[in-house]
C-alpha cells in the first residue's frame, strides 16, 4: 500500500459509501466520514474497530461546519448523490450538494478529488450494438431524452471538471456500471415498471455490473494512486470505468438471483419490441402532447438503449492504472449478498 492518507468521504453510510469507508480504514487510511446528524453510523463499525474512523456530522444541503470538518484532509472522495424523488430533490441533493462540498474543499485546501460518476452519462445511441464500450464512449450532449438521474449526474460531472481544471487541483473520475449487492440484487438493467406491469427486457445482453465490494476496492485504489509519487502509475485527470470480469447475460444473472431471493413477477419483452414501442410512444407524445407527457423511464427510447442495448464492456483501463481486479466472482458476490457460504 502507498503511504497513509487522510480521506474525507461523503455519502459514507450509503450502499457504496459504507464499503469504501470500511475498506479505506482497513487499508490504514484515516477516514473522516460525513454522516447526517440524525443518521446511524452502525454500518461503519468495521472502520470504527480499526481506530481509523472519525465521524463528521453534517449535511451537504448546507455548508455550515463542513469546511471545518474537512480541514487537514488530504483527499476528498465524493460519493453522495440522490437517486430517487422528483427532479428538484435530485438536483438539490446531487448538484447543489456537490457545489457545496467542492466549495468547502477549496476553503479547506483539499486539492485532490476522487469523483464518482456513472455509466448513465454515456450516450448509448451514438455507437452500434455489440461494439466495445470503454472510456472513449461519448457522453450525452443533450439530456432531454434521459431520466432525471442521468441529467443531474451530467451536471455533477461538469462541476467535477471545473474543480479539476483549477490550478494545483487533481482528479480521477470513477464511473461504475450498475452496482449490485446486499438488498440491491434486482436492478434496472433487467427491466422496469410500465404502469402496473413489470417488464423484463432483453435476455442475451451482458449488463455492465460490478459487485459493491469490488467497486469500493477500485475507488480506494484510485485514492491511493492519485498524485502519489510512490505509485508506479500516478493518476490525474483520468476517467476510469468499473465493471467486473466475466459478465453474465441478463438471463443468467436473473436466474441466479431468482434462486436466492423473491423477485417481482414480470412480462418478458424482446429488446427490438421494446425499442420499437418506445419510438412509437415518443412520436405520439410529440404529436399529441407536444412532448410534455410524462412517460415511464423504461418507455423513453434513449433510456431503452441506455439500459438494455448490448455492448462489450471493457475494464482494461481500471486494471492497468489501478492494479485492480475484481476480488469476488459473481457467485461469490451473490453468496455474500445473501449471507450464504459460496457455492450454496
Amino acid at each position: 500500500m502507498s503511504s497513509s492518507k487522510t480521506i474525507f468521504v461523503t455519502g459514507a453510510t450509503g450502499f457504496l459509501g459504507r464499503h469504501v469507508v470500511n475498506q479505506a480504514a482497513a487499508a490504514g487510511h484515516q477516514v473522516r466520514a460525513l454522516v447526517r446528524p440524525s443518521s446511524s453510523a452502525s454500518v461503519l463499525s468495521p472502520a470504527e474497530a480499526t481506530g481509523n474512523l472519525a465521524l463528521v456530522r453534517g449535511d451537504l444541503a448546507s455548508r455550515n461546519g463542513l469546511t471545518e470538518g474537512m480541514q487537514g484532509s488530504d483527499l476528498l472522495i465524493h460519493l453522495a448523490a440522490v437517486k430517487g424523488g422528483d427532479y428538484f430533490s435530485r438536483f438539490s441533493g446531487t448538484v447543489i450538494g456537490t457545489e457545496n462540498v467542492l466549495a468547502c474543499a477549496r476553503e479547506a485546501a483539499i486539492n485532490d478529488l476522487v469523483a464518482i460518476s456513472t455509466f448513465s452519462v454515456y450516450d448509448y445511441g451514438e455507437r452500434r450494438a455489440k461494439s466495445t464500450f470503454d472510456e472513449s464512449f461519448p457522453v450525452i450532449k443533450d439530456p432531454a431524452g434521459r431520466d432525471e438521474y442521468a441529467e443531474t449526474k451530467l451536471y455533477q460531472d461538469e462541476l467535477y471538471q471545473q474543480f479539476a481544471g483549477e490550478d494545483g487541483r487533481h482528479m480521477v473520475m470513477i464511473r461504475p456500471g450498475m452496482i449490485y449487492g446486499q438488498d440491491e440484487l434486482w436492478h434496472p438493467l433487467l427491466g422496469g415498471e410500465f404502469g402496473p406491469i413489470n417488464l423484463r427486457v432483453g435476455f442475451k445482453a451482458r449488463p455492465p455490473i460490478t459487485y459493491v465490494e469490488n467497486c469500493a476496492e477500485a475507488i480506494v485504489l484510485a485514492a491511493e494512486r492519485l498524485v502519489d509519487p510512490a505509485s508506479t502509475h500516478q493518476l490525474d485527470d483520468e476517467v476510469i470505468n468499473i465493471v467486473d470480469d466475466d459478465l453474465p447475460t441478463a438471463s443468467e444473472y436473473a436466474d441466479k438471483v431468482k434462486a436466492l431471493i423473491d423477485v417481482p413477477s414480470s412480462v418478458p419483452v424482446p429488446l427490438p419490441v421494446m425499442q420499437a414501442a418506445a419510438r412509437v410512444g415518443a412520436v405520439i407524445n410529440r404529436s399529441l402532447f407536444d412532448g410534455k407527457a410524462k412517460l415511464p423511464s423504461i418507455a423513453l427510447p434513449d433510456q431503452v438503449d441506455a439500459r438494455f442495448k448490448p455492448f462489450v464492456y471493457s475494464n482494461e483501463k481500471a486494471k492497468r492504472l489501478l492494479g485492480w481486479s475484481p476480488r469476488y466472482s459473481l457467485d461469490e458476490a451473490l453468496s455474500r449478498s445473501v449471507g450464504q457460504p459460496a457455492g450454496v
